[in-house]
């Protein structure tokens, strides 16, 4: 009886919590991936970019011992049967004639198939691809057929008997038809994307292997790239990332998923404190096939190009003892079961960016706090909106609440296998680690042992915000204290005083600005010196072991303004809200308040209006509204302004001019010359201030318009304040307007 071919395949995809340069953890979260996949039936694997040695090795890419290190570990996964029976597209680092390559390296059996390098490095934003690696270009025409090879490691030849493998751009076809190509992240983001080549060439499963960080408001555009390629071109798009922080400021946040025809099949959750996650799906090629015959307009240009190439086939490697697809007649095909197809469309799953502002930093948290040996958090609680370090208002709420989060997710993660990772981890943090105990916690017992809140107030402190953080404090759950530090600053303006023989005052009492600033800032700074001194010796008060990660939390606006005092908020050791807006923390916290029971403080934060609490209280208003001192009067502009601020001079890449022609457009309701007024004081305050971002904590990327200085948004930090030839344009642009009190008029 003839056999007839199936056309039945099982695919399956991950996400990876990858930590740069940890060779020997990252191979065994791959090796786990693999176990996972052959478990579900899948006959291809495919994995993030750069998964052996972690995405963000940034320099370390500079080093050959990084290079080796990748062959060791992948001649470890050869060695260890991760490509036994599987076809496993792995993301790795290749130094091929002397030029570093970011690519894709196919195995199957204990053998490279295929080297693949990236062809478009990703040089925007966070990344600095071009700075390591040398995007690939294909030989000339007469040697295109010629297939280079790359030397492999001795150590291949004396273990698996292979000298060298097939290196360049290429696709896989295999003994029973199936046809495998590679897109490499950032080639998807191109106007000739790579999976236009391939489909066109026949090839009907692509893998795209990523490298992706959280922003926040990105995931559907990611997302709607790849299911818009298989609409158009039809074919399986199975795309892998890596998830967590791997060692910086950014979080990869996964969301894997497989793509046919336009339909999502399969998705992986975007936030996640698991290392693994695995999905998988059966799909029917004859699906893609019928697809693409359909669509006579890619049957045109498919032609044409395989007659331009003399027939087609120059740019594949073949794979004659590589079986893929469900096979009846072998009874170990798909573990001896009969593959059920992956009909069920599912609709794409996306955070609102409430969610987002919580779920990423809570996630990237946990893993410095579990990668890092740390006994758990430091946060000072009080008003901390923008020049004072303490919780009771939205910013250093907000860092409270996400770190509630965290213990939320790690804690239900826990419940679910108390001998899982996670459970180990959260039994470790916790210092519950010893004998063989399965003991998980609530988050709020979680809580009391990793976070350590402290209200550190002073005379300019007022009640409610006081009460606002012990109310706090006791819904999470945490170790909370109350201090005055009015002590110290006494005794620091005394010793000021026997040395120069003057008192500073408050411009309220007398003073000049310059005292009261001065007054303002020695406040901020002692809290900074008391987090410190409390975040190292509380683990030695509770009778723990291990320090305490101090936690700051100065929001995205108030570092694009310069709004804060230099070492003292923006000093600390981590920073998860550093590139997030005031207008998205508010909206997280009575999102937050909804969501979970006993969280009701946080909404009443959220509507508080903001303030730094520097100054001495107005008497007459202190009692109603917390505080007479709020950051807006202070800025002189508000969040909403900033955010159209920072917006247009990151995102659109505008300069004073720029921004002001933009404005007045926008802001047609106020008359010019008011619109020039915002724009040059925003411009000042931002030029004297930039250099208090070179100093920044490091912060949780997730704002497209963030002015992280360290990598994210590199200018210069001294400035000519007065831009003598910016403004002077702008005022020529607002003299040509109509008589400015006839635009006053729409405001009357």
């Amino acid at each position: 009886m003839t056999t007839r071919p199936s056309s039945l395949i099982t695919l399956a995809t991950c996400n990876l919590n990858q930590w740069a340069l940890d060779f020997d953890g990252n191979a065994q979260r791959i090796l786990e991936s693999c176990r996972l996949a052959k478990e579900k039936g899948a006959s291809y694997r495919l994995g993030p970019e750069l998964e052996i040695c972690g995405y963000g090795c940034e320099d370390h890419f500079l080093e050959n011992d990084t290079f080796d290190h990748c062959w060791e570990s992948l001649a470890g996964l050869l060695e260890g049967g991760a490509t036994d029976g599987l076809l496993c597209d792995f993301g790795m680092p290749v130094l091929h004639s002397g030029v570093r390559y970011n690519c894709r390296v196919i195995c199957r059996d204990r053998r490279v198939l295929l080297i693949r390098p990236k062809t478009a490095m990703a040089d925007n934003g966070n990344y600095r691809e071009g700075r390591y690696f040398t995007a690939y270009s294909a030989p000339a025409n007469g040697a295109a057929n010629r297939a280079e090879k790359h030397l492999l490691p001795t150590t291949f030849l004396s273990q698996f008997g292979q000298r060298d493998a097939p290196f360049g751009l290429y696709h896989l076809q295999c003994a029973d038809g199936t046809t495998i190509g590679c897109e490499s992240c950032e080639e998807l983001w191109t106007p000739q994307a790579s999976h236009i080549d391939l489909a066109l060439r026949g090839v009907e499963i692509i893998g795209n292997g990523s490298g992706s960080h959280h922003e926040l408001r990105k995931l559907s555009t990611r997302m709607e790239l790849m299911i818009s390629a298989t609409r158009k071109c039809g074919g399986v798009y199975l795309y892998s990332n890596q998830r967590g922080c791997d060692g910086g400021r950014t979080y990869y946040d996964g969301c894997a998923m497989i793509v046919v025809n336009g339909r999502i099949v399969a998705q992986a959750p975007q936030f996640d404190v698991h290392d693994v996650n695995v999905i998988a799906a059966t799909i029917d090629l004859e699906d893609v096939r019928s697809y693409r015959a359909s669509h006579p307009a890619f049957g045109i240009q498919a032609a044409r190009l395989a007659t331009e190439e003399g027939g087609g086939g120059s740019n594949s490697v073949m794979c004659e003892d590589v079986h893929l697809v469900f096979d009846p007649a072998n009874p170990s095909s798909f573990n001896k079961n009969r593959p059920t197809i992956t009909c069920e469309s599912l609709d794409l799953s996306i955070k609102i960016p409430e969610e987002e502002c919580c779920l990423g930093p809570a996630c990237w948290l946990w893993d410095f706090l579990r990668r890092s040996g740390a006994a758990g958090f430091f946060l000072p609680l009080s008003v901390y909106t923008s020049r004072d370090p303490n919780l009771g208002g939205a910013d250093s709420s907000s860092v409270a609440a996400i770190v509630a989060v965290m213990t939320i997710l790690v804690t239900k993660a826990a419940r679910d296998d108390p001998e899982g990772d996670v459970a180990k981890d959260c039994r470790r943090v916790c210092r519950k680690d010893q004998g063989n105990s399965l003991w998980v916690p609530t988050p709020q017992e979680m809580a009391n042992l990793v976070l350590h809140t402290t209200f550190m107030g002073t005379d300019n402190s007022s009640n409610v915000t006081n009460s606002r953080a012990k109310r706090l404090g006791d819904a999470i759950g945490s170790y909370h204290s109350s201090i005055k530090i009015d002590l110290c600053v006494n005794a620091v303006l005394q010793v000021f005083q026997i040395t120069t023989g003057h008192m500073p005052r408050f411009a309220s009492r007398g003073g000049t600005m310059t005292e009261d600033l001065a007054l303002q800032n020695i406040q901020a700074r002692l809290r900074m010196v008391m987090a410190y001194l409390m975040a190292q010796l509380l683990p030695w008060v509770r009778g723990r072991s291990g320090f305490l990660l101090v936690l700051g939390s100065a929001n995205v606006d108030e570092g694009l303004r310069g709004y804060m005092t230099k070492y003292d908020c923006s000093s600390a050791d981590l920073n998860p809200i550093g590139a997030i807006s005031k207008g998205d923390l508010k909206r997280m916290l009575v999102f937050l308040s909804k969501e979970y029971p006993g969280f009701d403080v946080l909404a009443e934060i959220a509507n508080a209006p903001p303030t730094a609490e520097l100054r001495p209280i107005d008497a007459a208003t202190a009692e109603a509204a917390g505080h007479s001192q709020t950051d807006e009067e202070d800025m002189g502009m508000t969040y909403e302004e900033l955010g159209y601020f920072g917006r247009l001079r990151k995102i659109s890449r505008c300069g004073p001019v720029g921004m002001f022609k933009k404005l007045v457009v926008t802001w047609n309701h106020l008359a010019p010359s008011e619109v020039a007024s915002k724009v040059k004081r925003f411009f000042y305050y931002y030029s004297l201030n930039r250099h208090k971002m070179t100093t920044i904590t490091p912060a949780y990327h997730a704002e497209a318009y963030s002015p992280d200085d360290n990598r994210f948004d590199l200018r210069q930090f001294l400035y000519n304040t007065r831009w003598t030839r910016q403004f002077a344009v702008i005022d020529e642009i607002v003299a040509q307007y109509p008589d400015s009190e006839q635009d006053k008029d729409k405001n009357d």
